[in-house]
């Protein structure tokens, strides 16, 4: 099981790493107009709206990422599946179509629906996609239907299978998403409490899309509490309203970036380099404008109880700030563009406090995260098994494409080509493959390609260890295999 969330979180690498990039576009964008949001500012329209394209597509960056990284060929018709496993679900389920399908007003549908299109689906759809790729792929059919055969077919089934799911969804999400709201309400009366408890499940529910149920009691005027809508007129309670923003402060602008550091530090050697470059792009977008999502998602499938305590410390960073009365507001997120901006308004109390507490969260995000990752060998990003492989090892592949072209023929052969393998992956480091019959691998001819080592880890499945050019031997081998 821990293996299978480890890949997943592998799979959310390609989506995430380009999630800081449009972060920072909407900060700077926001900074530029902070009251109109590019109303005042055509600069600022368009850096919101570049960044907000991918920022707001998240769910459908996921659904294409997970089915692509899921699938055994990482091929493209994958990556499509996801896209229409998607589509099928956020369709059938939305607001129009499900007054369509009730027979009510669309104003009256469940609010739930209109939450529908969330990082939750988008990770389900892409890992049913997966699914039916693995499943469906080879899959031929009767001379009469033999044009949906092999991967046309996968796509059909992938839909077939999300309008299974959605029927579900149909009566399960909105009793959930109700419930969540219910929950939310009776916290809020628990004054400092219940501000830690809701940090703590806003964290935790992110995964799922849930959060927005609780924000909406929270932030928002489902319960009467509108934290956001009355700090920013003015209309609230010095000291009081706020509460429920003001704790994420810490988090995002120490917090995370100290855990993305700790990260850093913990990964292997010959991980370090392409680990910094993620880890500082989303460290400085969880800073700079609040943006959390690249630096969660590269830990909280991979290292869900690193993730665990992670909620537990934003409960804790919002029960203390509401406790001493400290308040900050934010209309995008918190960080620090908002801080700046929320820390001049008449119901800021004790705004500057937070960075205080912020730098206290910051050491204890770092030291926390770097014991428990090397005292229970988490996998964060850059200590995955397939990363141990030696620096030195893989300095002996060779760079030159056509050399690279005739690596991958020799180790494909001494695999037993076609007769012998039955699928080809790669991760960061390694190829990695199934095989019918592992004598028929010829490892010396393998090994004389210059490859750093082999590592046979069952009757049926090796891995090559090639070094940081796998992903081009790989893409060599599947031309290969395609003909």
């Amino acid at each position: 099981m821990m293996n299978y969330f480890q890949k997943l979180g592998r799979s959310l690498m390609l989506p995430v790493a380009v999630l800081p990039a449009a972060a920072i576009l909407m900060g700077i964008g926001y900074w530029i107009d902070p009251s109109g949001w590019g109303a005042g500012s055509a600069i600022a329209a368009f850096l919101i709206k570049a960044g907000a394209s991918i920022i707001d597509n998240i769910p459908i960056l996921f659904a294409v990422g997970v089915a692509l990284g899921m699938s055994k060929d990482r091929d493209g018709s994958a990556a499509l599946s996801g896209l229409v496993a998607f589509l099928v679900t956020t369709t059938l389920l939305s607001t129009s179509t499900v007054a369509l399908l009730q027979g009510i007003d669309p104003a009256t549908v469940d609010p739930a629906f209109g939450k529908i299109g969330n990082a939750f689906v988008g990770i389900i759809s892409g890992i049913i996609a997966a699914i039916m790729y693995n499943r469906f792929s080879h899959v031929k059919l009767p001379d009469a239907l033999a044009f949906f055969s092999g991967k046309r077919l996968v796509p059909i089934m992938t839909a077939g299978s999300m309008i299974v799911v959605s029927a579900v969804l149909f009566f399960v999400w909105p009793l959930v998403y109700s419930g969540l709201v219910s929950f939310g309400t009776s916290i809020s009366n628990l004054g400092s409490a219940g501000a830690g408890l809701y940090g703590f499940f806003n964290r935790l529910l992110i995964p799922t899309g849930l959060h927005h149920a609780l924000n909406s009691v929270f932030w928002f005027d489902v319960a009467g509490i509108n934290d956001i809508g009355k700090f920013w007129s003015g209309e609230g309670e010095k000291g009081v309203t706020g509460m429920y923003q003001a704790g994420f402060f810490p988090i995002m602008m120490f917090g995370l970036p100290a855990a993305g550091l700790a990260m850093y530090h913990t990964a292997k050697t010959a991980k370090k380099k392409q680990v910094a470059s993620l880890m500082l792009a989303a460290g400085f977008a969880s800073f700079f404008t609040g943006v959390t999502e690249p630096l969660e998602f590269a830990f909280m499938f991979v290292a869900p109880f690193l993730y665990v305590v992670h909620a537990a410390l934003t409960g804790l960073s919002l029960f203390i700030a509401s406790m001493f009365d400290w308040t900050a507001g934010f209309g995008f997120s918190a960080g620090f563009v908002d801080f700046v901006l929320s820390s001049r308004l008449p119901l800021a109390n004790m705004p500057y406090m937070l960075l205080v507490q912020g730098l206290v969260f910051g050491v204890i995000y770092y030291f926390l995260f770097r014991f428990l990752i090397t005292k229970f060998n988490i996998a964060t990003p850059g200590r995955e098994d397939e990363d141990l492989d030696a620096v030195a090892g893989e300095e002996k592949v060779v760079s030159g494409k056509d050399k690279i072209a005739v690596m991958a023929t020799e180790i494909y052969a001494g695999l037993g080509g076609d007769e012998n393998v039955v699928s080809v992956d790669n991760c960061v480091t390694r190829l990695r493959l199934e095989v019918k019959d592992m004598d028929a691998v010829d490892q010396k001819k393998i090994k004389d390609t210059g490859v750093p080592g082999i590592n046979v880890v069952g009757k049926n499945n090796i891995q090559v260890i090639v070094g940081t050019q796998v992903q081009f031997v790989a893409d060599e081998i599947h031309k290969i295999r395609k003909g």
